[in-house]
């Protein structure tokens, strides 16, 4: 564990204080914002949080390491609630080959050599402040290809930061059946069940049996929505009681008013702007249908080259219309709510992990306004700094 840590002096501490669960229509816009805030950590959880001459004066914290924040925003580590850190050929021109080439490629490329490659990305994210990690397998396009990158997620988790696994099924082939998903239960490689969105590849039978699987092993279920009909990944997140429907690119009012009638996470990946994918409007609407809305990056060769969490805030903001406070919540809390980890992250609150960053920013609002722009000057992890910034050598 970490000892005691005092983080003091935040011009704005950022805490998303607030109900336990996802944050809609105007829950999205309070920040639980602290002048002059301070967080005290004891073994890696928030102890203490507060205006910081209350805290400072506490006795814990005249016997903690400090952190002085002086000027600075701090906030909840960015939670990315949707990326795929396992991949074949990183930067292929052709998606085609890739999808005819990517089971034999993660089966040829060593498993310590995409470990090392998914790890130095895990580092990359820490630096831009991620803390916390939705990874998604999808790549492998058969079982034993698949396995390996579960198995990879598995390794990355909590080294240094936490990484909640989906195993995503392909459809319409290959069709996971009882052993496998078994399989991944036992040795605890996933928490949920993903399924790319076609069903008219499946008979209304087949569903019921694969989603009466999933619920019998325990693990949770997604819907992976893509260029689908959105009616279609709607009603199959309602039948399947799924925790959220990612990549949504349509939903009509008919689906907004049903998404907004349950806890179902809308998670949008505002970077596929760089591949021209995006509609603009659809996260305004769905918020002003009272949605709760997550945020991801999407990061993967195929879909986005981007994996800085502070980007997809400034993109949320610039192409869908979200405002800061929308789009922080949606890719801190929210984005912690579509991966099944709000009880520990996503938020500063007494009892949760001491997961939080401090910005070179003196206002939140400057996130969005800095696009490609670095602003972390620490990331902190259970408690423990796992990234400083470092200055520019002189010749």
């Amino acid at each position: 564990m970490s000892g005691s840590l005092l983080v003091r002096g935040a011009r704005q501490l950022v805490t998303l204080r607030g109900i336990e669960g996802p944050r809609r229509g105007y829950g999205l816009q309070d920040l639980g914002v602290i002048r002059d805030g301070a967080v005290l950590i004891v073994d890696g959880r928030v102890t203490e949080i507060g205006v910081s001459r209350r805290v400072e004066n506490l006795a814990q914290a005249h016997r903690s390491e400090e952190i002085d924040a002086t000027g600075r925003v701090v906030m909840p580590g960015f939670v990315d609630a949707h990326t795929h850190l396992v991949w074949d050929a990183p930067w292929a021109e052709n998606a085609g080959d890739r999808a005819k080439s990517g089971a034999a490629g993660l089966r040829n490329i060593s498993g310590r050599r995409l470990e090392s490659r998914a790890r130095n990305i895990t580092h990359g994210m820490a630096r831009h402040g991620t803390t916390t990690i939705g990874a998604e397998s999808g790549y492998g396009l058969d079982h034993k290809a698949e396995l390996k990158a579960l198995r990879i997620h598995a390794k990355l988790n909590r080294a240094p930061l936490d990484v909640t696994s989906t195993f995503l099924a392909m459809s319409p082939a290959p069709s996971p059946g009882p052993d496998l998903l078994a399989g991944i239960q036992r040795r605890s490689l996933a928490q949920f069940v993903s399924v790319r969105q076609d069903v008219n590849s499946y008979s209304t039978d087949r569903w019921a049996a694969y989603l009466e699987t999933i619920r019998s092993l325990g693990f949770q279920f997604k819907v992976h929505a893509g260029a689908g009909t959105a009616s279609d990944a709607v009603r199959l997140a309602m039948q399947a009681g799924a925790v959220s429907v990612d990549q949504l690119e349509n939903c009509a009012a008919a689906e907004r008013e049903l998404l907004a009638e349950s806890n179902i996470m809308a998670v949008l990946l505002p970077p596929q702007a760089f591949r021209g994918e995006k509609p603009r409007g659809l996260a305004r609407d769905l918020i002003d249908s009272g949605v709760p809305v997550a945020l991801g990056s999407n990061f993967s060769p195929r879909a986005n080259p981007a994996y800085n969490m502070q980007t997809v805030v400034a993109w949320a903001c610039a192409q869908p219309g979200m405002t800061p406070e929308e789009a922080i919540t949606a890719a801190t809390f929210n984005a912690a709510c579509a991966i099944g980890a709000e009880r520990y992250c996503g938020s500063l609150q007494t009892g949760k992990l001491a997961d939080l960053l401090v910005l070179n920013a003196s206002d939140y609002h400057e996130i969005p306004q800095c696009l490609g722009v670095n602003l972390v000057h620490r990331t902190v992890k259970r408690g423990v700094m796992i990234y400083q910034e470092g200055k520019v050598a002189l010749p």
